[in-house]
């Protein structure tokens, strides 16, 4: 089974080529911080992982957790161990603010070094994971009492945070949620319902576990309008702010799942007893509002968990191989059989992992450098500008991302053969763990419908003309480099493609079931052409900078041309299913479906 090795040369590249790192850390924000120390920085945080995180991977896909008769889960044997080894290492704290005890670097930092902890072991960092989300819920929208009194131990990763939307009625319809919330004369709320679906929503690795919980007041109005979000800790603080008795919270029981089985995914009950006790953040009725704020940044989140998957499945494969012989690759010399990698067809697949590997990376570490830009930039058009591109890139960096994930953590099953369905192997692994990425914080039919539906609209169109004009400009630079001649005129014809889908899509915007039918080939169409962008991008930066070693330039400009030659041209047969028949498609009933 490979040992995993994060991919620092490349993550080194993307931030400070692709991302232009120096750029983010030179705003006003980053001042105090010494942004020098990142490369050393990223350097240990792969130490870490590979040496802590990574060999449990396989012990928690063979293990589990488990709910016990008492209501306390048990995660797998080294669990404990290995995140109390990270809350002392502080590495949850890179990216949060000074004040509340964190690093203060910026968010694409952050992001580098939670892609090294995804790949060594997805399972596991869902914890702190789902802790970032409930970290920044609090941080935009708690009072200065709450934020005092929970972010602190949270940013450590001493106490974690769990997301609380889902009921066994309303599924993604969160407006459906039944959980109730009456205010108390002390003006803390009672807490009644059951929640499903809660990623370490109870476990044994740290002292406390702060729910963030989507419930309804007695007069809330009706749907998403009624909902508002509270603090619910699994153990009451006492006087001196430490966990003392538990609160009325249960876990009933925890998912049998197709993937990442270390990661307790909890059935909880709130109020058997009478009421569990919660605060409320912000005001009532204003729970969505404040549940995006987390679920945003968890989008991002998800698409670098797909990109984390791929990467270690790749690893993997790319090492099975070199080692298995098999056949005789064409233009084979001598008696000896050839390593499978060098026969077309693998050659191919660990190909389209590693540029598509490549792509995503510099997808989604660009999204998190828009986050960082959005959040601190001095100039308020600049920040407004930025946010802008990362909603727009969102989407793109969620449901590519994990899309991807399932159909290439399948690839990396396929190169092993026979041996890939054995599993002992434990490329299989990756391929399970990977499927409930594209269900994560929005299915992506729901990312794909956020697309079309809200972020190509954007200021009229004028952010998603934005990012065509952007790739556009690359042609002149692509022209100057004859060996780039066939990316350049393959991402130029993508291109005009999306174009011409993306002003169909925004002509028929008043018929929801014309641009809705069309979304998911959408949403991919428009992330493939993207992840072209980034790609020649990417080979002009290693062309231009003047200082890179000749290995890694040509490295950088083979996949780039690999993926824009030939993964690139897959946008235009999406065309037709983007501006496809909508009618022709809702046509077929179950009936029909059935026949």
């Amino acid at each position: 089974m490979t040992v995993y090795k994060a991919p620092l040369g490349d993550m080194q590249f993307v931030l400070d080529r692709f991302c232009r790192l120096g750029d983010i850390t030179s705003l006003p924000k980053f001042a105090g911080v010494d942004t020098s120390v990142v490369p050393e920085m990223l350097a240990e945080a792969a130490r870490f992982f590979e040496e802590s995180f990574a060999p449990l991977n396989a012990v928690g896909d063979t293990v589990g957790s488990h709910r016990n008769d008492d209501g306390t889960v048990t995660t797998p044997p080294g669990f404990k161990e290995a995140y109390r080894a990270y809350v002392e290492a502080g590495w949850g704290t890179v990216g949060f603010d000074p004040g509340f005890g964190g690093g203060g670097f910026p968010w694409v930092v952050n992001i580098a070094i939670q892609e090294m902890m995804n790949s060594a072991n997805m399972a596991l960092t869902m914890a702190p994971l789902l802790t970032q989300g409930a970290i920044d819920a609090i941080m935009h929208h708690g009072d200065e009492t709450q934020k005092m009194t929970y972010l602190p131990r949270m940013i450590t990763g001493e106490w974690t945070g769990t997301m609380n939307l889902t009921e066994p009625d309303a599924g993604s319809d969160v407006g459906a949620v039944r959980t109730r919330a009456v205010r108390q004369s002390d003006g803390t709320y009672l807490i009644t319902g059951t929640k499903i679906y809660i990623t370490f929503g109870q476990h044994d690795m740290a002292d406390n576990i702060i729910h963030l919980v989507l419930a309804r007041t007695p007069d809330a109005p009706a749907g998403t309008k009624g909902i508002s979000c509270f603090i619910v800790p699994q153990r009451i603080l006492d006087a001196d702010g430490r966990p003392g008795c538990e609160n009325d919270v249960k876990c009933v029981s925890i998912e049998h799942k197709t993937g990442i089985k270390a990661s307790p995914t909890c059935v909880l009950s709130y109020g058997d007893n009478g009421g569990a006790v919660g605060y409320l953040i912000g005001e009532e009725n204003r729970g969505m509002t404040y549940m995006f704020t987390m679920m945003n940044q968890a989008r991002l989140g998800v698409g670098l968990e797909g990109l984390a998957l791929i990467e270690r499945a790749y690893q993997q494969a790319l090492e099975y191989s070199v080692q298995r012989r098999q056949g005789r690759a064409p233009g084979a010399k001598g008696p000896d059989s050839s390593q499978i990698i060098d026969h077309p067809d693998v050659k191919r697949m660990l190909l389209t992992m590693k540029s598509t590997i490549e792509a995503l990376r510099r997808l989604i570490y660009w999204n998190a450098g828009c986050i960082d830009v959005a959040a601190h930039h001095p100039d308020g058009n600049e920040r407004e500008r930025a946010a802008d591109m990362a909603a727009l890139l969102t989407p793109l960096s969620k449901g590519w991302s994990t899309d991807m994930a399932v159909e290439l953590t399948g690839t990396a099953v396929q190169v092993h053969g026979g041996m890939g369905f054995i599993e002992e192997t434990g490329i299989a692994q990756h391929y399970r763990d990977a499927r409930i990425t594209t269900i994560y914080e929005g299915t992506n039919g729901i990312q794909a419908m956020d697309l079309v539906g809200r972020k190509i609209g954007l200021k009229a169109g004028a952010v998603v003309a934005g990012l065509f004009d952007e790739i556009a400009a690359v042609d002149a630079r692509l022209a100057a480099h004859p060996d780039l001649a066939q990316t350049r005129s393959e991402l130029s014809a993508a291109l005009d493609a999306v174009r011409g889908t993306t002003q169909w899509i925004m002509e028929h915007s008043g018929n929801p079931l014309d641009v809705l039918s069309g979304a998911t080939p959408y949403l991919r169409q428009m992330s493939v052409l993207v992840g072209g962008y980034c790609m020649a991008e990417s080979a002009l930066i290693a062309c231009e900078a003047g200082d890179l070693p000749a290995d890694v330039v040509a490295a950088k400009v083979g996949t780039a041309r690999f993926f824009c030659e030939q993964l690139l041209p897959q946008v235009h047969g999406l065309s037709g299913a983007v501006m496809g028949d909508s009618a022709l498609l809702m046509s077929f009933g179950a009936e029909s479906l059935s026949v």
